[in-house]
């Protein structure tokens, strides 16, 4: 997920500058009114289940989406797990770990793979099982507390160290350049600390992360595309998959399936999806597929799609694949589903936590995306395996 999509940011802050955020009720633990997206919008949604996450986080300018979302999912799994509702995870202990990795494949690559901020959930898996995780207050990967992240010199740093390792390179100096990474990414993010003391009690990143309870081997990656057979693990296509992991692929009703019942069972899921759609209005606190294509709308239709409910497309397998191969779904973004909701008309959303600070829409940086959209824009998600079914696990060959 690269999430380098700032011109939605930005033009999601100059879209709030004029609007009161105090005008709408969003609660979503004890709504006293049928919530809504925006002031002056008639959707009315009825919260139907929401689980326990963690306070909303900002990545800033980073592409760290991934990380950011995959331990706001592990924070709510500690929730389930009865852990305690306090988890702060650092989201750039992740990072900091896995540029390097990144690297290193890159240079075996011989610079013929993917380089950049960006990355996927199982990166945040790999990193818990190899060194561990730490809390936010342990290491925040900024040298000043009081600025957004932004990684964007450090990617270019590493890039331009990276330059001998091209497509036409006989030989490189792959312990130096390791070794170069390594110092690079300390001096703009700092150092990791190997001990640290977190309420009273010392640690490492291994037994802190061996107190949490967390097992790597519990989480499962999930897709749907008919490129793969049904019930079998391949690799997906996608850019920042630099790491080859492998996802279970199931037909879409069983994907569909198994995020809602998720939910109601009491556990979240991490969502990787494309945010290029018109659809995506994250100023307006949603995520639609209208039934009438975009480009045949009238200007007059294009602006109620944000406050009047629209007639959901009805999403079936050989759009998602078209989507999929024409590039119009690609992996944009990862985020935190925590709920369902549906709207006066019965149209079921999932509540969405997001990465991008509390300020640019006015559901206090969670928004309402349509079950259709998601169904056609997830490239995958990343789940405990006991949320699946039994059917569903035994044809994959998982045992819960």
């Amino acid at each position: 997920m690269k999430n380098t999509l700032f011109s939605i940011l930005l033009a999601s802050a100059t879209l709030l500058t004029a609007q009161d955020k105090t005008t709408i009720n969003f609660n979503l633990k004890s709504p006293n009114q049928p919530l809504t997206n925006k002031a002056g919008s008639q959707y009315q949604f009825t919260p139907l289940k929401v689980l326990e996450s963690t306070a909303i986080q900002n990545q800033g300018m980073t592409g760290t989406c991934w990380s950011f979302s995959g331990l706001s999912f592990f924070e709510s799994e500690l929730i389930r797990m009865g852990k305690g509702k306090e988890f702060n995870l650092s989201e750039m202990f992740v990072a900091r770990k896995s540029y390097p990795l990144k690297a290193d494949n890159y240079m075996r690559m011989h610079g013929k793979t993917n380089l950049g901020e960006g990355g996927g959930f199982p990166d945040v898996l790999h990193v818990i099982k190899q060194y561990g995780m730490v809390p936010e207050e342990a290491y925040t990967g900024k040298k000043d507390a009081s600025a957004p992240h932004n990684h964007q010199l450090l990617e270019t740093t590493i890039k331009n160290i990276l330059l001998p390792a091209t497509p036409e390179a006989q030989k490189v100096d792959f312990n130096f350049l390791h070794n170069t990474i390594e110092a690079a990414c300390d001096e703009y993010l700092g150092k990791v600390p190997e001990n640290f003391t977190y309420k009273g009690k010392s640690y490492t990143a291994k037994t802190y992360s061996e107190a949490m309870g967390i097992n790597p081997n519990d989480y499962v990656f999930l897709t749907s595309f008919t490129h793969h057979p049904f019930y079998s693990q391949f690799a997906l296509e996608v850019p920042d998959n630099w790491n080859w992991e492998l996802m279970y692929n199931v037909p879409l009703n069983e994907l569909q399936e198994t995020m809602s019942s998720a939910i109601n069972n009491g556990y979240t899921w991490a969502w990787a999806a494309d945010v290029s759609e018109k659809g995506f209005m994250y100023a307006d606190g949603l995520a639609i597929v209208n039934e009438i294509p975009y480009s045949k709308m009238s200007d007059e239709q294009k602006k109620l799609q944000s406050t009047q409910p629209q007639k959901q497309l009805t999403i079936t397998q050989e759009m998602r694949q078209k989507a999929f191969d024409n590039y119009e779904t690609q992996d944009d973004h990862g985020m935190h589903a925590i709920g369902t909701a549906k709207d006066q008309n019965g149209t079921i959303y999932y509540i969405i936590k997001n990465s991008w600070g509390t300020d640019l829409n006015q559901c206090d940086g969670y928004f309402y995306a349509s079950e259709s959209y998601v169904l056609y824009k997830t490239t995958s998600i990343m789940i405990h395996k006991k949320a699946l079914s039994t059917t569903l696990a035994k044809k994959l060959g998982i045992t819960l």
